[in-house]
């Protein structure tokens, strides 16, 4: 009924008619037939039916009855864009709800700690080189040991040896400067103090002159004479190389025993990794770095015994060319007394 007067399909109805059963419904039905009206419009969002409400008592306040019948389709007609304002509003608002979404969960998410870390006091920390002898194994610890004392004895013969040395060439010296200065073997040794190789060799010479007799040759005498000074000169060179072998056996062998060293000890960290089954490095550097450490006090130890033996070398070929000069001038003495008497002079 309602939809043949809005629409005016019944055309036999008179206008005056429709006005009267308009005024003659009450307020209540008013607002159903709005509603009614809303729903066949297509329009059923909450905005069109809040916007009948105040549109209801339309009909009170215009007291033509021509003015009413176009206000009533006017409702439906204006209830649309609001609704669809609404749905724009609420689509609107959705984005942002999911767009926060997201940030609950990464505050909410689970740790961000790397899978498979290692725990803190599973690895080493103490890295430095005291520390790594420390956990070293055993046979790596002994090859540390047997290489610090090494260095220690290289660093030991150093020092023996050069005072040694410096002591031995003061000596040699004082002596080769007093036997030129001297005009007999007799006033030579009246010099002597009988503590370095010149005064053994001027004690020899004299010696070989007492016991030769008068009369014998005098090539026979001064080949005995040179025999003693060589053996005097052999024996004082022999004494100033002693403790150079240990440098060079320190030298060439040192960093092969820290080689052994490193193998063992890179065994041992290849037989860690496969035990702990990981190839991280927290876990494989301190074993390489403990292996490593042997082939470094290895070269410690060599390289400055093969420098000192190599200096030593040099110093004790210096100091044979001053006794071998020594003993020319033994020789030089000799050999003018030896004429002296030849020619009857008094020695």
């Amino acid at each position: 009924m309602s939809e043949s007067i809005w629409t005016g399909t019944n055309a036999a109805t008179p206008l005056s008619k429709v006005c009267s059963m308009m005024f003659a419904l009450p307020r209540a039905a008013l607002l159903r037939l709005s509603l009614a009206l809303a729903v066949a419009a297509g329009s059923g969002a909450p905005a069109a039916l809040a916007q009948d409400v105040p549109l209801s008592p339309a009909p009170q306040v215009v007291p033509a009855p021509v003015a009413t019948t176009p206000a009533a389709p006017s409702a439906p007609q204006v209830a649309p864009p609001a609704a669809i304002a609404a749905g724009e509003a609420g689509t609107a608002a959705s984005p942002s709800i999911g767009t926060d979404a997201p940030a609950a969960d990464d505050s909410t998410g689970p740790d961000s700690s790397p899978l498979g870390a290692i725990p803190a006091d599973a690895l080493p920390h103490d890295l430095s080189p005291m520390g790594m002898y420390r956990q070293a194994d055993i046979v790596v610890k002994a090859v540390m040991i047997g290489l610090v004392f090494a260095s220690i004895v290289t660093w030991t013969v150093l020092i023996v040896k050069m005072i040694e040395y410096l002591t031995a060439m003061r000596a040699i010296n004082q002596g080769a400067r007093r036997i030129e200065a001297a005009a007999s073997l007799r006033a030579a040794l009246g010099s002597a103090d009988g503590r370095g190789p010149e005064d053994r060799m001027l004690r020899a010479a004299a010696r070989e002159l007492n016991r030769s007799a008068e009369g014998l040759s005098t090539d026979g005498v001064r080949e005995r004479i040179g025999s003693h000074l060589g053996q005097i000169q052999a024996r004082a060179a022999r004494h100033m190389g002693r403790g150079t072998g240990v440098l060079a056996t320190i030298g060439s062998t040192a960093p092969f025993v820290g080689l052994f060293g490193t193998v063992w000890g890179i065994m041992n960290s290849f037989i860690g990794i496969s035990e702990a089954q990981t190839t991280n490095l927290a876990v494989v550097a301190p074993g390489i770095a403990e292996a490593l450490l042997a082939t470094a006090l290895g070269l410690v130890a060599a390289i400055p015994a093969v420098v000192i033996y190599n200096f030593f070398a040099r110093a004790i070929t210096g100091y044979r060319l001053r006794l071998n000069e020594t003993a020319a001038g033994v020789d030089r003495l000799v050999s003018r007394d030896l004429d002296r008497a030849a020619a009857g002079f008094a020695v």
